[in-house]
């Protein structure tokens, strides 16, 4: 079943008998994680929960999820993320294409629309994808791009350089992104890459 799907109805489905102490109310442990599994970011959860005069951080916002069990076992904390980046074309402009796949799953676990591409622009795509997944121990497989290698090892990422292996996975993934924006490049036509970003 979707997580999605759960976060319809009743709230019963959320085992919180792991809670030891009541730092935080029961109601707003439960809305942190309906509200994570959801879609929003950690960084964006905690500050929800900051409106309610919760101060936790995400670690803790993630442990609750961990502990509850409800986190996706699939890639919540993926070993391995193949990170590229690719050029594709909206409205006859350039852009760069950056994304992060598991290679055991070939999941996308994020990507993310630059209209250049630069080494500060790859450290905001990992901050966003670190909100968004337990990736901070995983080994990050890369090619050659040396922004992409600066970016990971100014966030403090393990990675790797590889050609083969559990890379050649991910890159059918990302030949058949390039395949797709190539083929319904008319849907592009005149549209913003916001919207360009959302479709994919």
């Amino acid at each position: 079943m979707a997580e999605i799907a759960r976060l319809n109805g009743s709230s019963g489905w959320i085992d919180l008998d792991f809670v030891e102490r009541e730092r935080t109310p029961r109601q707003l442990m439960e809305l942190g994680i309906r509200l994570h599994l959801s879609g929003l970011s950690l960084s964006n959860t905690v500050r929800e929960l900051e409106k309610f005069g919760v101060q936790r951080s995400r670690k803790a916002v993630h442990d609750w999820i961990h502990k509850c069990d409800l986190q996706p076992a699939t890639d919540a904390s993926p070993n391995h993320v193949t990170l590229n980046e690719m050029v594709i074309r909206i409205d006859n402009q350039q852009y760069w294409l950056y994304a992060a796949v598991a290679p055991n799953s070939n999941e996308l676990l994020h990507i993310r629309l630059f209209s250049t591409t630069t080494t500060a622009l790859t450290e905001l795509f990992l901050q966003e994808l670190t909100e968004k997944h337990d990736v901070e121990n995983a080994v990050f497989l890369v090619d050659g791009a040396k922004h992409l290698q600066t970016a990971l090892r100014r966030s403090g990422l393990r990675f790797r350089f590889e050609k083969h292996g559990n890379r050649n996975a991910a890159e059918r993934v990302f030949r058949e992104i390039k395949r797709r924006t190539s083929s319904f490049s008319n849907c592009f036509s005149h549209a913003q890459p916001s919207t360009a970003e959302s479709w994919l």
